[in-house]
């Protein structure tokens, strides 16, 4: 399975391409609250927030660096007009008041506020979303400081002190995350990422409130030590919303952590590069089936046991997430056969099993820059609460006794290949986390 690797800028944070702000709608940035002024009353929940992906979502170098990379070249008019939009998700605050507008300004001159990416001010303002793609938020911000205005949040009985707040049944269901959570181009209409659609065609969005499971019920749950997936406990988290407010029975958790380790990383934030990787691995799981090795065949099944949405997510042909099965001879150690192992540049093998999408210039020709997407080849992904079985075929004369069989589901954020283009090869290293592994002596 070909793997392709020249992708746009945006699979390093939550959410990767426009999101558009709502027609019509422009404010003054003066009128945005700082997370260090909310940090003032809510410090435990702006210390989770400080270095997730959210709050990274402007300030991470390495978007800033692959973003205008794959700008550069660019003359078809919705091609750009694409690739120029990346700020729409990762300085919302930004856009809708005026600075940054495009990939292509002068990031050096943004506002500091608009610095702090998907930041309190921007979804505590929100009261609905217009569209269920490309950031629909419909926002209500106060006037800075001095009229902080009304924030909402899940909480039914409020007690405002510094600014008014209300209960917002909005920010209680999948919708508030959905509108950022599905991209589609801005000029093409190719669908780019679908997390929402995902989870919204899937058995977590159940008609039967005891089945339920919404974005905010895994995402917003976990807490070092407890990955809250479909697959693992999501207890109730009691304590304090607010530093000067009363004890809750339950606090959502504001991390914002899905699967990735390796931007936190680079902020040295080595608590949420662990969370991040205790939710992976407890997202899939994996089955061996060896009773064809005699005929030369091994069998793997992969479950998406854990995620509410497919498997991986995102921004996907991007993404990397693929099978690495070896065959040992039990005697020596010698590898018998091996797939999907990195060769010495750290690059997946074309003919490695991977689970990701394909995008196409619209004449069945893949793309790798999203800007160029006017289709979808193939979507080679896991739904959630379902599983793919894949065959492994051996060489000629491979023993079926006395071999150790190892399998392994292996994950990273972006291929290695694509970070090397940009950064320049040995630059950085990104890591691989193993979701999953089986092994079995025979």
């Amino acid at each position: 399975m070909k793997n392709h690797f020249l992708v746009v800028c945006v699979w390093l944070t939550v959410c990767l391409a426009p999101v558009c702000a709502p027609a019509g709608q422009s404010f003054e940035v003066s009128q945005f609250i700082s997370p260090d002024t909310c940090s003032g009353c809510h410090s435990d929940i702006y210390a989770q927030w400080k270095n997730s992906m959210h709050g990274l979502a402007h300030k991470d170098p390495i978007y800033q660096k692959v973003a205008k990379f794959f700008l550069t070249g660019l003359t078809d008019p919705g091609e750009v007009e694409e690739s120029e939009s990346c700020v729409k998700c990762h300085t919302p605050v930004g856009v809708v008041s005026g600075f940054p507008k495009k990939t292509s300004d002068d990031w050096s001159k943004t506002p500091e506020i608009a610095t702090h990416g998907i930041q309190c001010d921007f979804c505590h303002s929100a009261v609905s979303a217009e569209k269920m793609y490309n950031n629909g938020m419909v926002l209500s911000p106060g006037n800075g400081e001095a009229d902080p205005g009304i924030k909402r949040g899940p909480i039914k009985d409020p007690v405002p002190e510094f600014h008014e707040a209300e209960f917002s049944e909005f920010h209680t269901g999948a919708e508030i995350c959905g509108t950022c959570h599905n991209v589609k181009h801005v000029a093409f209409g190719t669908d780019l990422e679908t997390t929402y659609d995902e989870w919204a065609a899937g058995p977590y969005n159940s008609d039967d409130p005891a089945k339920r499971v919404v974005c905010q019920e895994c995402h917003m749950r976990q807490k070092p030590g407890l990955p809250a997936t479909g697959s693992t406990p999501r207890p109730d988290n009691p304590g304090y919303a607010s530093d000067i407010g009363p004890e809750r029975d339950h606090v959502y958790t504001h991390y914002f952590v899905g699967a990735n380790n390796f931007v936190p990383q680079q902020f040295g934030d080595t608590e949420k590069t662990a969370m991040a990787v205790e939710r992976l691995t407890h997202a899939a799981t994996l089955t061996l089936d060896t009773t064809g090795i005699k005929k030369g065949r091994l069998t793997v099944t992969v479950s998406n046991t854990g995620a509410g949405h497919k498997l991986p997510t995102g921004l996907t042909n991007a993404r990397q997430m693929w099978l690495e099965v070896t065959v040992k001879s039990k005697k020596d150690g010698q590898v018998l056969y091996a797939s999907g192992a990195l060769n010495a540049d750290g690059y997946v093998a074309d003919s490695a099993t991977v689970y990701h999408t394909i995008f196409g210039d619209g004449k069945g020709k893949p793309v790798d820059n999203i800007s160029l997407a006017r289709e979808i080849l193939t979507d080679q992904r896991i739904p959630p609460g379902q599983a793919v079985t894949e065959t492994f075929k051996l060489p000629a004369k491979t023993p079926c006794k006395d071999v150790v069989v190892s399998v392994r589901l292996q994950y990273r954020i972006c291929s290695q290949k694509l970070l090397d283009l940009v950064l320049g090869k040995g630059a950085l290293s990104v890591p691989v986390v193993t979701m999953a592994q089986i092994e079995t002596s025979l």
